[in-house]
């Protein structure tokens, strides 16, 4: 974005701004350092100051709302200031905030545990609690190296990932994220991965199919197990959206061929559902649609309902027998000082709530068709190549010019400027409304998004 535009921007924005918001910006920008922001940025293009949220609307200070279409970070299930998920954090509020969960245990973490291994027909259980994604992705690596370090088979080190895979910030999470921007500043302390093809559907040639990639794909990982199985541990996969590198959708029919192969080779399967499961694909966990269960499955973002930060690790019970033992080195000894806290598994017990006593996966069906049919004139667009969609998630890709860096900052200010908080990732728009959205937010979808894109690609 050249200094002029930037500078037409920033006063829009700052036009949208109110006094008493433009010094909470500023106080921001004195005292707190953003995540996934190059900090310069703000110069020239203010940050939003947002003062409450009610469904999928958030509000700034001034009163001017913004719908919410991807779930403030792919979190927020059902809405903001949600009654049902406030009353059950208020009851937990006045009755247990927090205690650890090393020699205790308490009422919220172990009907959570149950309840989300029911979900899986009892295949993975024994839940292990963090915080956030990436911490769950490094708890499942960890477990599955050590698990074969407790089985005698210690030279089974190695990790596979995909080409454009993304699972998190920290160290572990880093080495299998094939996303650069994230990783090569970190290179030199990496475990790094082998990284394998993606089964990417946008590779489609005329006459191919989705599956014929899935099973091309499947086809490198053959190989590579066929010659290399006895130093892996695991193949670490985001079913069916690889997310951050741009909403990536493939066939099921990859999953389903990768736990095949896991199974034939003694690799494990580490499904990282932290973006895509809790509905967010169609179905509660995404590896649902493969009819199979992976070695390790994490979950985070919207298993909280967007309220509280929680991630977790289910696991099947011979892994976790694996590490029962008197030889306190046979355990897990990973920790976190808010593991299982109450609070974050009071309000997912309150998501669960939700889904099963508004049948959310049938009504998402129906509020996905009226989406499609206010998003369906984008597909026609003389810019737009590989519209598609997984469930409650949308994407499609933008053709730009060469050289134009700055198309995904001017969409994300100009869909603000109109009441839509959206943020491409490169050159790919896609929106992840919470499940709430309705007939008016549909609306402004159908009416404002042709306008951002076109006055993005003009600008």
């Amino acid at each position: 974005m050249s200094a002029s535009e930037s500078s037409s921007v920033s006063a829009a924005r700052s036009a949208l701004v109110s006094e008493a918001g433009q010094d909470w910006v500023q106080r921001s920008l004195r005292s707190v350092w953003h995540p996934c922001t190059q900090m310069r940025h703000h110069e020239s293009l203010p940050m939003l100051p947002i003062a409450r949220g009610q469904g999928a609307w958030l509000f700034d200070p001034e009163g001017h709302r913004y719908l919410d279409g991807i779930s403030s970070w792919w979190v927020n299930l059902f809405g903001h200031a949600n009654p049902r998920i406030n009353a059950a954090l208020k009851d937990q509020l006045d009755t247990l905030e927090h205690a650890m969960l090393s020699g205790f245990t308490h009422a919220p973490v172990v009907e959570l545990s149950e309840r989300l291994s029911a979900s899986t027909d009892h295949v993975l259980g024994h839940c292990f609690y963090a915080s956030d994604g990436a911490s769950s992705i490094e708890i499942a690596l960890k477990m599955s190296f050590h698990y074969w370090r407790n089985k005698g088979l210690p030279a089974k080190q190695g990790f596979l990932c995909l080409q454009g895979s993304y699972h998190g910030e920290t160290l572990g999470a880093l080495g299998v994220t094939d996303v650069a921007l994230f990783r090569d500043a970190y290179g030199p302390l990496l475990r790094a991965a082998q990284v394998m093809p993606s089964p990417d559907a946008r590779q489609v040639q005329p006459g191919e199919t989705a599956e014929q990639i899935a099973q091309r794909a499947l086809q490198a990982v053959h190989d590579v197990f066929r010659q290399q199985a006895d130093s892996l541990a695991a193949i670490i996969v985001e079913p069916l959206v690889q997310c951050a590198t741009g909403m990536a959708m493939y066939d099921p029919a990859y999953l389903k061929g990768l736990r095949s192969l896991c199974d034939q080779y003694q690799v494990h399967l580490i499904a990282d559902e932290v973006a895509v499961g809790c509905g967010r694909t169609g179905t509660f966990y995404a590896c649902e649609q493969a009819a199979m269960w992976p070695d390790f499955l994490c979950l985070s973002k919207g298993i909280s309902g967007g309220y509280l930060p929680l991630s977790l690790v289910m696991t099947r019970d011979e892994i976790y027998q694996a590490f029962y033992s008197d030889d306190v080195t046979r355990g897990f000894l990973h920790s976190h000082s808010y593991t299982g806290n109450p609070l974050a598994c009071r309000a997912a017990l309150a998501t669960l709530d939700i889904f099963e006593q508004d049948d959310v996966l049938v009504s998402n069906r129906l509020l996905a068709q009226r989406i499609d049919a206010a998003l369906a004139p984008l597909a026609q667009h003389d810019r737009v190549k590989h519209y598609r969609r997984c469930g409650m998630i949308w994407a499609m890709d933008v053709s730009l010019s060469e050289g134009d860096k700055g198309f995904a900052r001017r969409f994300f200010e100009q869909a603000l400027r109109r009441g839509l908080l959206l943020r491409p990732i490169g050159n790919t728009i896609y929106v992840m409304p919470p499940y709430v959205l309705d007939d008016e937010g549909i609306d402004l979808l159908a009416r404002q998004l042709p306008v951002v894109l076109h006055e993005s690609l003009e600008a």
